[in-house]
């Protein structure tokens, strides 16, 4: 029986992957700790080590594991910039899940447009005292506005669909564009200036990296809305920040941030917010930012713990590794 070091366990990790595993004739070792130098000895006598997001995989981390006789890092994500790539080379074989449930992201990311338009969060807080005033929650029509989807795979193009069933006009950029009828791909100045609402679906590389900075912002549509449920450092918070202190954004609205390790899936409650432009992001009654929680859907776990033991499955079957990372 194969065996998997599981870093970073929530309770909701369990309820997935533990039957799954079972069928699939795995064991887990599910650790609340993520990878990181202390607790790399964790994942003696497994095969693969399973992380995610929050794990920053190094090479003092990857070597460890190697050293320990584990073969294949499993990844449940889709992105991978947390790992280094490079330092794996001829020692980790790297696996991920690469698309689990893009309506899950985009509808979520439409969520986060609603309520930032139509101020919902605030009107919920509100209602919660009996305070019935409608007076500072007017929000605008979406119907006839433009859209800027940045990123067209999967995620972009459920976006999209959405979008386009609100009546609106979409433009688009990718590296790589496609065929997708009734959007426009435009330059990424071009996709600023015009659009209303400017939602990011593109993954974080050198070249996206901060693609959201002081410059962009600048070149934004007064009361534009910027919806990022993608990758948090594809926005430079410092630059977001003196731009909000402007008023011209209509509003914001953050599932990822550039600095939420440590902070994200954790519950701060009881300590002092040590991220000064965090804290400052959520004074803005426009900002509405959330714990990274535009892919958690029943059906998007589910996904993510099937291809996650599959991906394993695989790679002791010796079979072609569809989900292989190089």
């Amino acid at each position: 029986m194969g065996k998997i070091a599981f870093y970073g366990t929530k309770p909701y990790d369990r309820v997935w992957f533990e039957p799954l595993a079972e069928e699939y004739g795995y064991k887990i070792r599910f650790i609340e700790g993520l990878l990181d130098e202390d607790t790399i000895s964790l994942a003696a006598d497994c095969t693969a080590a399973c992380v995610f997001v929050n794990d920053q995989i190094g090479k003092k981390e990857i070597d460890g594991l190697a050293a320990l006789g584990v073969r294949v890092l499993l990844l449940r994500s889709a992105g991978y910039n947390h790992v280094d790539l490079k330092a794996a080379r001829d020692k980790l074989t790297i696996l991920r899940v690469p698309g689990y449930s893009p309506e899950s992201v985009a509808e979520f990311a439409t969520g986060i447009l609603l309520s930032l338009n139509r101020k919902i969060h605030r009107a919920y807080v509100r209602t919660r005292e009996f305070n019935m005033n409608i007076q500072g929650l007017m929000g605008r029509d979406l119907y006839g506005k433009t859209a800027g989807v940045v990123g067209t795979g999967r995620i972009g193009q459920a976006m999209i669909t959405i979008l386009k069933g609100f009546g609106m006009e979409i433009l688009a950029y990718d590296l790589y564009p496609q065929p997708l009828e009734g959007v426009t791909y435009v330059e990424p100045d071009e996709l600023f200036a015009r659009s209303d609402v400017i939602s990011l679906h593109c993954p974080l590389t050198p070249q996206t990296e901060h693609l959201i900075d002081k410059k962009a912002l600048e070149k934004m549509k007064d009361g534009a809305y910027l919806i990022n449920t993608s990758r948090g450092a594809l926005v430079d918070s410092a630059a977001l920040m003196k731009e909000l202190k402007k008023g011209r954004l209509g509003g914001v609205g953050l599932d990822v941030y550039e600095e939420e390790d440590g902070v994200f899936y954790e519950d701060n409650s009881e300590r002092p917010v040590a991220d000064d432009i965090l804290a400052r992001l959520m004074s803005f009654p426009n900002v509405l930012i959330t714990s990274h929680q535009g892919f958690f859907t029943e059906e998007a776990m589910r996904a993510i713990a099937t291809t996650t033991l599959e991906n394993l499955r695989m790679f002791e079957a010796g079979e072609p590794l569809v989900n292989q990372i190089r």
